[in-house]
């Protein structure tokens, strides 16, 4: 359906009048232009004259929309003002492109942001609505001067760190410890009426409440505990949070069932939701209560889900949209040269829970991800099958890098991953042996780094034991031994307030086999709060963590309320996270982190105190876009006509890609959510809005560069140009 025809003659409402009437009274020149052009394409020729005659014709601005420059120096040069004009020019230029709108089930959407506006002035028509109008009222501002931005200073950060609570704080704990107490006496009382039976749960009928107690608690600590009691029903939910959720929210978790979307939070995690009335803490687990509790968007788009990760749609003997050929099923994901994900076939499909915006949930609309873990438990055949995927690694002339993971990685029995990483051990050793017969510039990448992907420290902390650590520190021991040289527990923490006493002694064990630990966040709406992702830094530096990456929400509508606007991840970063870069002159220091994580807590420490900062912002605001990989790359370049921001992501260029990327125009992404809506949830949750003024100002962003712990180590020998196991399909390279 063409858009320009349908919303030309739609009436804007008296909202939007005032909103631009307020626009107009503010740009008496830009009025000029809307009403004394003649026409349409004049409109667009004499405001484009308007925004030249305002900046210098040889100026860094002008170089820097032309592509002339850029990169992350570039981008730190230009002026609050000049952001505002690249992105008019950007405006006009992209006038009357047409884009799929995944957001509205693949309905194609004609970018008229100038035209929207003309319409409005002269007819008051176009069908804008208020969030399309506050998004060009700030967009004006910045350019006449009415808005700027001032950078806070670092007491103001540490101010608004100090508003979001860790779950070490004393008195947290002290809650959480009531809730366990809690949801215990809740199952007690359901075993005793018959409501829980089985040989896993027996309690003695006459056994005394507090001997019963004290043997719910003995089961508390264990994993098994937590998967096997794991709420799956809206009722059972809201009876273990003491009936707090209210009659919208359980109606929307009663529609999520009936659509078939899964529902698993074990009792662990459950226990760290406040529950009382009047807290001083209320809002503080709101990041928390998000992963929890379903939004009616997902609801109402489960079903249509549309994969956001086209790469991991894999045909056996094809090359997916990477270029990559893959095995055949579901086991083996890629999108670089250097790393591929293996996902195996056993529990370590599942997780510890279900993230409400998880990235794979449509691989549970598909039935691929389930939570039905006796039927996830690996068959007999799955030796032979790990066997065959492994021999991809080893004959792939360019993987050195294998992130195992899910599902998660480590809810796999010790067993099965014991056999796991005794299969990458001896893949590795192969492909190492069979370099011998290799002439230098013709060797095969030998494999150098191995990850696990887990959210177990955040959600069962009581499944890292001693005989996991035992498994880590023996694979590692022997690694080392054949060229592997980097360890890493890639986890996944969303707040400070999952920081919890278990989870700060399941990462010290972690650590003490020998093994890094770093952070991957999803930059939620709750998490985006002022200071919260700071915060969340600050304590996992605390406990020995390193951040690695601080992901924009993925996927479409189903994620509209989770998602948070890619500009607030571009103001994260250069207004909070600033505090923690840490100087070129350090770079070195960090990079040798991984030759002793045993002592990585005191090697934080000790940096922390030369750099005079709170924390260390070793992670990368990023997006994970289809096909193009990890970027924050983007110029705004249109808006819906309900204000949701269209965007063109370039992929990051300061790391290696499949030779597809050069193939691939730049990637359009359309935001499910307006910064004017974003703003309103924002105050809804308590937040000062005046704090987040600049936001509508960060229109365009570069990629930071990689921390170099996270580089490669580099090869005593010449690695092949050659790529194995890769093709290009010409139909699949265009965007």
């Amino acid at each position: 359906m063409n858009k320009r025809n349908t919303f030309e003659s739609v009436k804007i409402n008296p909202k939007s009048e005032k909103i631009l009437a307020q626009l107009l009274e503010e740009n008496p020149e830009v009025h000029e232009i809307l009403t004394e052009s003649a026409g349409e394409k004049e409109v667009y020729a004499n405001l484009r004259k308007w925004i030249l005659d305002q900046i210098d014709e040889d100026s860094f601005a002008l170089k820097y929309y032309s592509n002339e420059i850029s990169g992350r120096d570039a981008f730190r040069k230009l002026k609050w003002k000049e952001l505002g004009a690249i992105r008019i020019l950007d405006y006009i230029d992209h006038e009357g492109m047409e884009y799929d709108d995944p957001n509205l089930r693949g309905e194609r959407y004609y970018n008229y942001p100038i035209r929207i506006l003309w319409l409005a002035v002269t007819q008051g028509t176009g069908g804008g609505k208020p969030p399309f109008f506050r998004d060009m009222l700030h967009l004006l501002r910045q350019i006449n001067g009415k808005s700027h931005r001032e950078f806070p200073d670092q007491q103001r950060i540490l101010e608004w760190m100090d508003r979001h609570p860790s779950g070490l704080d004393p008195e947290i704990v002290q809650i959480r410890q009531a809730n366990r107490d809690r949801i215990l006496n809740q199952f007690i009382r359901k075993i005793e009426e018959g409501e829980i039976n089985g040989s896993f749960l027996e309690l003695d009928p006459s056994w005394s409440h507090e001997k019963k107690f004290n043997k719910m608690l003995e089961w508390w600590n264990s994993k098994l505990f937590h998967l096997k009691m794991a709420i799956r029903s809206p009722e059972l939910l809201n009876e273990m949070l003491d009936h707090s959720l209210d009659p919208d929210t359980m109606d929307v978790l009663y529609q999520a069932r009936e659509a078939g979307i899964p529902f698993f939070v074990n009792p662990y995690y459950l226990s760290l939701l406040d529950t009382r009335a009047n807290s001083k803490y209320t809002g503080a687990d709101q990041a928390i209560r998000d992963y929890i509790i379903y939004s009616k968007e997902l609801v109402e788009e489960f079903g249509h889900i549309v994969a956001w990760e086209k790469e991991d749609i894999v045909e056996a003997g094809k090359p997916n949209v990477a270029g990559w050929i893959l095995p055949e099923g579901q086991n083996i994901h890629r999108r670089y040269p250097d790393v591929a994900i293996l996902i195996p076939d056993s529990m370590g499909r599942a997780c510890g829970g279900l993230c409400a915006s998880c990235q794979r949930m449509y691989d549970f609309q598909r039935g691929n991800l389930n939570f039905n873990l006796e039927k996830l438990k690996p068959g007999e055949t799955w030796p032979d099958k790990l066997e065959r995927l492994m021999e991809y690694f080893r004959n792939d002339s360019q993987l050195r890098d294998i992130l195992i993971t899910g599902g998660d990685a480590l809810m796999s029995s010790d067993k099965s991953l014991k056999r796991i990483l005794d299969a990458v051990y001896e893949m590795a050793l192969n492909k190492k042996n069979d370099n011998e017969s290799r002439a230098d510039g013709e060797k095969y990448a030998e494999m150098v780094r191995v990850r696990l992907g887990t959210r177990l420290p955040a959600y069962i902390p009581h499944r890292i034991d001693d005989a996991l650590i035992k498994i880590l520190s023996q694979f590692k021991k022997k690694a080392l031994k054949i060229g592997i040289k980097q360890f890493v527990i890639q986890t996944h923490f969303e707040t400070a307030m999952e920081v919890t006493p278990e989870a700060k002694k399941a990462v010290g064990k972690l650590i003490s086999a020998g093994w890094i630990v770093t952070n991957q966040q999803v930059f939620t709406a709750a998490a985006s709060r002022r200071g919260h992702t700071a915060k969340l830094r600050k304590v996992l530096n605390d406990i020995g963590v390193l951040p690695y990456y601080t992901f924009s929400v993925k996927g479409f509508m189903e994620n509209y309320h989770n998602f948070a606007t890619n500009a607030r991840s571009m103001q994260e970063q250069t207004e909070e996270k600033r505090i923690g870069v840490v100087s070129s002159t350090n770079y070195e220091k960090i990079r040798t982190f991984t030759e002793d994580p045993v002592r990585i807590s005191h090697s934080v420490h000790d940096l922390l105190e030369e750099e005079d900062a709170p924390f260390i912002g070793t992670d990368r605001n990023v997006l994970n876009m289809p096909g193009v990989g990890k970027s924050l790359t983007f110029r705004t370049v249109g808006i819906t006509r309900e204000g949701r921001r269209i965007l063109s992501f370039d992929h990051d260029h300061t790391r290696r890609h499949s030779p597809v990327i050069d193939k691939m125009g730049d990637i359009m992404i359309v935001e499910s959510k307006s910064i004017s809506d974003y703003i309103d949830q924002l105050e809804d949750m308590g937040e000062d809005i005046k704090e987040y003024e600049s936001l509508w100002g960060y229109s365009l962003g570069e990629t930071e560069e990689r921390m170099p712990i996270y580089e490669y180590p580099e090869y005593d020998f010449t690695v092949t140009d050659q790529l194995t196991n890769f093709s290009i399909r010409e139909s699949e390279t265009s965007s």
